[in-house]
């Protein structure tokens, strides 16, 4: 490896079927659209777009699905050596109905199971991870074996290079807070009253969550998220919380309300939403996400890096894919430019 890259993301990885009409249910719809998906894709792809070398680690089925995955990731420039094929298991694919402005059901397809839960700690390549500028991981990557071993020896193997550098130490190690209740016994969206998705399920998130945490430097994610990790749902006090936990820099969307950053040197920015028509929301956290590493990767304040971070997501939210829709450099500069 000749040069480090400025972003590794590990975990879900998919196809996305989305219908080419909106405001009806998938019983009605007649057309769709085959996407690359999965959160851990979605980002590397958003920071790929905004002109950063990525890569992501995670696994498809061996089929014509995972083939595409392949071809879609080297499109977008993302380096998909990382990216290996699980024969027993079919690549995952996820449908989505679209009910703008703010409903946006999912149905996953991820059984008997998920090929990017098949990732085994012995197959990381741990320099590469701790060579990253910035190494992104998602709660999903927590809900069952091996992935889950996998993720926390990755945060480990990261934490440890990190020591043994001193003041060379890697730099953000983000963790997206990712919470789908579905995949750990719950109930409910990706979205809405966390409270309604089941207390057993995140009950047993939680422990993982709390190690993850603690060797992270940056935790991303919503109120429900938030929730899962802290046992809290005010903004501020799961920020405090997640910086009691280990991280440095906490991130807590809060959708209409906009976004809290709070780092632990006692600097904090509140940035209000960026108002576009919604067509599909879905990708909009993945695209922040992308726009959340550029904006580390180039040391920019708190406050710009959550407004241009927020462009992003609303740039996404305003067009009906995920993957294909993420913004480059030009087109989040031109949009803020004009608000």
């Amino acid at each position: 490896m000749t040069e480090s890259y400025d972003l590794i993301t590990m975990g879900r990885m998919g196809v996305d079927i989305y219908p080419l009409q909106t405001g009806v249910s998938l019983a009605q719809v007649e057309t769709f659209g085959k996407f690359l998906g999965g959160s851990a894709a979605n980002v590397a792809v958003a920071a790929a777009r905004l002109g950063r070398r990525s890569a992501v680690i995670s696994r498809t089925g061996k089929d014509p699905f995972g083939e595409f995955l392949h071809q879609a990731l080297r499109e977008f420039g993302v380096d998909d050596r990382w990216v290996t094929p699980v024969a027993a298991y079919p690549t995952p694919v996820t449908f989505c109905e679209i009910f703008p402005p703010d409903d946006f059901p999912l149905y996953f397809y991820r059984r008997p199971k998920a090929p990017d839960l098949v990732i085994h700690p012995e197959e990381l390549d741990r320099e590469a991870i701790a060579a990253a500028r910035i190494f992104w991981v998602t709660g999903t990557g927590l809900c069952e074996e091996p992935s889950r071993s996998a993720t926390l020896a990755a945060l480990e193997a990261r934490a440890e290079a990190g020591a043994e550098a001193g003041s060379g130490a890697p730099g953000p190690t983000v963790f997206d807070l990712d919470w789908r209740p579905m995949f750990w016994g719950g109930e409910g969206g990706a979205s809405g009253d966390g409270r309604a998705t089941g207390a057993a399920a995140r009950a047993a998130a939680r422990p993982y969550y709390e190690a993850a945490l603690r060797n992270a430097t940056v935790a991303v994610g919503n109120v429900d998220e938030a929730e899962v990790a802290t046992g809290l749902r005010d903004p501020k006090a799961c920020a405090q919380a997640l910086l009691d936990m280990g991280v440095e820099l906490a991130v807590v969307k809060q959708g209409p309300k906009g976004v809290l950053a709070v780092h632990r040197d006692g600097r904090v920015a509140e940035v209000p939403p960026t108002p576009v028509e919604v067509v599909n929301g879905l990708g909009a956290g993945d695209s922040f996400g992308g726009a959340l590493c550029h904006g580390l990767l180039s040391g920019w304040e708190l406050e710009p890096m959550m407004r241009y971070a927020n462009a992003a997501g609303a740039i996404v939210a305003s067009r009906l894919a995920c993957s294909s829709a993420m913004p480059t450099r030009e087109e989040v500069e031109e949009f803020l430019t004009g608000r």
